[in-house]
C-alpha cells in the first residue's frame, strides 16, 4: 500500500514538474508578444492588435498565477481559475471601451503591420498551444490555461481576416468588428472557467 502511495506521488510530482516546464515557455512567449503587439497597436491604431496585445499580458499574469499555484492544493488553484475568469472579462470591456473611443475617432489602421504582427503573434501562440495540448485535461489550472491558448489562436486569425478586410474596403469597421468580437469571446471564456470552478 506505502509503495502505491509513494508511485502516485512520483507520478503527481513529474506530472506537476512537466505542467511547470511547459508554463514557464509560454510564460515568456506571451511576455514578449505583448510588449510587440501593445507598441505595434498604439503605432498603428489597431483595436484587433491592441485587443490581443491585453490578451497576451493576461496570458502572461494568468500563467505566472498558473505556476504559482502548481504545486499548491485544489484551493489555490480553483481561487487562481476564478482570478483568470475576472481578467478575462475585464478586458473584453476594455476592448469594447476601446472599439468605442476608435468608432469616435474614425482612424483606420495600417493593416500591412497589422498583419505582419498577426502574423507573427499567430506563430507565437500556436508555439504555446503544441506543447498545452497534452495537459489540457490534468486539472482546472491546465484547462483555463489551454482555454486561453485556444483563444489566442482564435483572436490572431480574426485579426489577420480583419487587416485583409481593411486593406479591402480602407474602412476601420473590420478592426472594431474583430475587436468587439474577441471581447465576447474573452466574455464567453470567463463564464466557462467561473462555472467549471
Amino acid at each position: 500500500m506505502d509503495d502505491c502511495c509513494n508511485n502516485k506521488g512520483n507520478e503527481l510530482a513529474l506530472l506537476r514538474e512537466r505542467q511547470g516546464r511547459v508554463l514557464y515557455i509560454v510564460l515568456a512567449i506571451n511576455t514578449a508578444m505583448f510588449i510587440v503587439e501593445f507598441t505595434a497597436g498604439w503605432v498603428v491604431n489597431s483595436t484587433a492588435l491592441l485587443g490581443d496585445s491585453l490578451d497576451m499580458f493576461g496570458d502572461s499574469l494568468v500563467y505566472a498565477i498558473s505556476i504559482f499555484v502548481l504545486h499548491r492544493g485544489v484551493p489555490a488553484r480553483t481561487g487562481a481559475a476564478l482570478f483568470k475568469s475576472g481578467f478575462l472579462l475585464l478586458f473584453s470591456l476594455l476592448i469594447i471601451a476601446e472599439a468605442v473611443c476608435k468608432s469616435i475617432i474614425g482612424v483606420v489602421p495600417d493593416t500591412g503591420w497589422m498583419g505582419l504582427i498577426g502574423g507573427i503573434a499567430l506563430i507565437a501562440n500556436l508555439s504555446c498551444l503544441v506543447p498545452l495540448y497534452s495537459h489540457r485535461s490534468d486539472d482546472i489550472n491546465m484547462s483555463s490555461t489551454w482555454l486561453c491558448s485556444r483563444n489566442d489562436v482564435i483572436a490572431n486569425l480574426s485579426v489577420l481576416a480583419a487587416a485583409g478586410l481593411v486593406m479591402l474596403t480602407e474602412s476601420l469597421w473590420p478592426d472594431l468588428v474583430v475587436g468587439v468580437s474577441l471581447a465576447f469571446l474573452y466574455l464567453h471564456s470567463s463564464v466557462k472557467v467561473a462555472k467549471d470552478t
